[in-house]
């Protein structure tokens, strides 16, 4: 799902509504809707929002060791008393902080 798609999502949770290419012109509203339709520019700036408060998500992926590699270094800590998972875990975190 994309930005905007998840946007309209957090801003109106449970609403039904569909659209077309992402253009708000043909953006539908469920009858039953509790919510507002929010406007395109409401849609637009928490969009903006959401991928500036998750930024730090893919990195943070793509720098976290495998999930095997984590199990070895658990293993490998608990048998010697070492914090070998938890500080390359806390450096993935502080390399990629949360905005």
């Amino acid at each position: 799902m994309s930005n905007k798609h998840m946007a309209i999502i957090e801003l109106a949770p449970n609403c039904e509504f569909g659209w077309e290419n992402e253009d708000y012109s043909t953006l539908w509203w469920g009858d039953d809707n509790e919510t507002a339709k929010p406007s395109e520019a409401e849609i637009n700036a928490k969009a903006t929002a959401m991928a500036n408060r998750d930024a730090h998500i893919q990195p943070r992926t793509k720098a976290y060791p495998t999930i095997q590699e984590q199990l070895d270094m658990q293993y490998k800590d608990l048998l010697n008393s070492t914090t070998t998972w938890k500080d390359a875990i806390a450096k993935v975190k502080s390399d990629n902080p949360k905005a």
